[in-house]
């Protein structure tokens, strides 16, 4: 990338950010295409794996409900560092699993450790991205989709040649804890606060008020001071809280479509076509190399056509995408299928974290929000389609059942808040 006016510095925490996106891509995708394997050494259905990947994902929730407190407590770049670490090493858990309950353990933990390392590494990508004449945001989360790629490019190949997974994500943690740990010194040591809604307090002394922390961080004083009313400073209340419900509810719509496109991928090639384990991991790369394709190219064509034209033929690919991936009857058009969602769902996620992080108040309110929606989704979604798949229902047609009626919601939400 280049500096388009960074300083030195700047440009330095970009490429250590840069390099999280990538770490955090590739260190999800050493084990999502090797989940059928995980199922079946644990010896368990595909209900109670999306009953234990449900319960994985409820702790993200307790780490969406801290993550605003803890990134204004601790500053973006010391959560960032420590949780990255945490995370590195959660993954060694799920490498050693043998039993479901140890399984719980390194899913939960990575749950709560990415939600501190997502949340801090948007807040210091929007900000750079907000100081480059070019934004970058797109960019940042193509890295992490090639860091997919990557990583699920190496689990199907490994997994083809018989590497174990205990070996495979043992090496695989080891390697991206040293990265972390060299990258981290590069983060931005300053953080960026939302000085229009914590302002001064009306004292002189530069201290926010006792609302300013609230959610929405939205400071009421100066309302009731010009004579505004409780039901007013209500009011504005809710109305700034609006938009957190929107990210919630758009994350989680997000979150449902690039799950069951992501986690059950490969188990739909394997359960629904009896594919081997290094072509079921095929399903899960194509989807992440037409997100990489799309996330590198998205900040030009929203540059060439608008972001509104883009978001639309986005989710017309990404609805076609999953479909196919659903319900056609050849393992080969079903790895098309996700290729195609891939490329429609790329440029959703980049343009709601950098709206989200740039939300008045605290820092990582917003993003807060939005995460804390995407696990509500990431707790929905597995325990829906695991139990609708242990049916007499196909995989591919138990996540038509999530992934359709998201899309609508994700559609009719980002109109009415257009």
């Amino acid at each position: 990338m280049s500096d388009d006016g960074l300083s030195p510095s700047d440009r330095r925490a970009l490429a250590s950010v840069a390099v999280q996106f990538f770490v955090n891509g590739a260190l999800f995708a050493s084990f999502v295409p090797r989940l059928p394997e995980i199922r079946d050494r644990i010896e368990i259905g595909n209900d109670a794996l999306g009953r234990l990947l449900a319960i994985g994902a409820l702790s993200g929730l307790v780490g969406s409900a801290l993550v605003g407190r803890a990134v204004e407590r601790f500053g973006t770049r010391n959560l960032l560092w420590v949780a990255g670490v945490c995370l590195c090493s959660s993954l060694s858990i799920v490498g050693l699993a043998t039993a479901p309950a140890v399984l719980v353990i390194g899913l939960a933990s990575l749950a709560i450790f990415d939600v501190l390392v997502d949340t801090a590494m948007n807040l210091q990508g929007s900000w750079i991205s907000g100081r480059r004449r070019a934004p970058v945001m797109n960019r940042l989360h193509g890295l992490w989709s090639l860091g997919t790629v990557v990583g699920g490019v190496a689990a199907s190949q490994l997994a083809g040649v018989g590497v174990t997974l205990r070996v495979h994500l043992l090496a695989v943690s080891a390697i991206l804890l040293v990265v972390v740990i060299v990258v981290g010194a590069g983060l931005l040591r300053t953080d960026e606060h939302a000085s229009l809604v914590d302002g001064p307090a009306a004292d002189g002394t530069g201290a926010a008020g006792p609302m300013a922390g609230t959610p929405g961080g939205i400071g009421l004083e100066p309302i009731i001071a010009a004579g505004g009313s409780l039901v007013g400073a209500d009011r504005a209340r809710r109305r700034f809280r609006g938009p957190l419900l929107v990210f919630a509810l758009v994350g989680g719509c997000s979150i449902a479509m690039e799950l069951t496109s992501s986690d059950w991928a490969a188990i739909r090639l394997t359960d629904d076509f009896g594919a081997s384990a290094g072509i079921a991991g095929l399903a899960y790369v194509a989807f992440t190399v037409g997100m990489t394709i799309g996330r590198f190219g998205g900040d030009s064509m929203i540059f060439r056509f608008g972001h509104q034209r883009v978001a639309d033929i986005g989710i017309v690919v990404t609805i076609v995408g999953l479909v196919v991936a659903a319900f056609v009857p050849n393992q080969w058009i079903v790895v098309l299928g996700y290729l195609a969602a891939g490329l429609g769902i790329a440029t959703q996620f980049p343009k709601l974290y950098d709206d989200a992080a740039k939300h008045p108040g605290r820092p990582g309110v917003g993003l807060g929000a939005l995460t804390g929606g995407s696990r509500v989704a990431l707790l929905v979604t597995p325990i829906a389609v695991g139990t609708l798949a242990t049916s007499r229902l196909s995989v591919g047609a138990a996540t038509a059942i999530l992934t359709v009626p998201a899309a609508a919601v994700f559609v009719v939400a980002t109109r009415r808040s257009a």
